[in-house]
């Protein structure tokens, strides 16, 4: 059974968290003298709200999560640090993930002083939940999934998932961050079934938001009020939710930008299967092609002269040869495709 007080550590589970101004009053007033703030420069000069609870609102309409279940970072990667500052101890505990995946989990892992081990996909990146449960033992806290992956594009299969929740005791995050451009549901609509369930989301892809930095996590209302304590008081600030919210507010200009963007991932697995150069175009889920080539670094390089970069994923586990391609405009993909017919 899923234990939540098993799998936070001590010291965190026992922490009285900071308690600052927003906290303690909770409303509208007229005059505010409580947080040593500016009475000049409104509205920067207030402390944003430090619980986000207008923008959880709208988030909570369109994703279907309850606004107590929703935890807003700066970006994904706050929450990802904050799941290794919640469960796992330093030197002791270690987390379980899969291989090629996103490079954040580790590098998290590696700043926590907590033990990483990679598990390899199948060699056409489809998960073994067998294989990941083989490599769990006693301080094994958490176990990362990205689905739709990164960089190879793919969702896991919601069988091998299930395997791993149902087996697992520990906290398992899956990574959504590319979900938008999938016709899949998504798992924060589980959440209620499994306990131990932590899903990530972000602003940066299909809502075309990298630069406001913000991530999201659907989780347990216990889970949340676990990250709540722990995080830094304001870590959203007050323009980032601003700004969120305006995006929020085109959410029909946002999913024309999303229709677009998979209707030029289906042009462009047709136009690369077609040129030379490509030996092998892996299925994708997300709005990127992990495109196998027949001289990767090379390829890379001359695009560099030309102006146009891709990611260059030869060195990666299972992706030998690969040139991971983001899909962009119809008139950028086509400027790719007019200098790769010339390779």
């Amino acid at each position: 059974m899923f234990d939540l007080k098993n799998i936070v550590r001590p010291n965190i589970w026992n922490l009285k968290p900071y308690s600052c101004a927003r906290d303690e009053f909770q409303g509208e007033a007229s005059v505010y003298l409580d947080a040593n703030e500016s009475p000049y420069n409104a509205p920067y000069n207030r402390y944003p709200d430090p619980l986000q609870w207008d923008l959880k609102k709208e988030i909570e309409k369109i994703k279907k999560v309850d606004a107590k279940q929703i935890f807003l970072g700066n970006g994904s990667d706050e929450a990802i640090d904050l799941v290794y500052r919640a469960f796992c101890e330093p030197g002791r505990d270690n987390v379980v993930a899969i291989e090629p995946t996103y490079g954040m989990y580790g590098v998290c892992a590696d700043i926590n002083n907590v033990t990483y081990k990679n598990v390899k996909l199948n060699d056409d990146f489809s998960l073994n939940a067998e294989n990941l449960l083989d490599a769990v033992d006693d301080n094994t806290k958490v176990i990362w999934l990205c689905s739709p992956n990164n960089p190879t594009g793919n969702l896991l299969a919601t069988c091998e998932i299930e395997k791993i929740l149902n087996s697992f005791h520990g906290i398992v995050v899956v990574d959504e961050a590319y979900i938008d451009f999938s016709s899949t549901e998504s798992w924060a609509l589980q959440l209620n079934k499994y306990p131990n369930l932590i899903v990530l989301q972000t602003f940066s892809k299909a809502w075309a938001s990298a630069g406001i930095r913000l991530g999201l996590a659907f989780a347990s209302t216990d889970i949340i009020a676990i990250f709540n304590k722990i995080k830094y008081p304001y870590n959203i600030n007050i323009l980032t939710q601003k700004l969120a919210l305006e995006t929020i507010g085109k959410k029909d200009l946002i999913s024309s930008w999303k229709e677009t963007t998979i209707i030029e991932r289906d042009r462009m697995i047709k136009e690369l299967s077609q040129l030379p150069v490509t030996t092998f175009i892996h299925p994708s889920d997300a709005n990127f092609l992990l495109v196998k080539v027949n001289d990767a670094n090379k390829i890379y390089q001359e695009l560099v002269k030309k102006g146009i970069i891709v990611r260059n994923r030869n060195s990666v586990t299972l992706c030998q040869g690969g040139l991971r391609i983001t899909i962009g405009t119809p008139e950028e993909n086509d400027i790719l495709l007019t200098e790769l017919k010339k390779l």
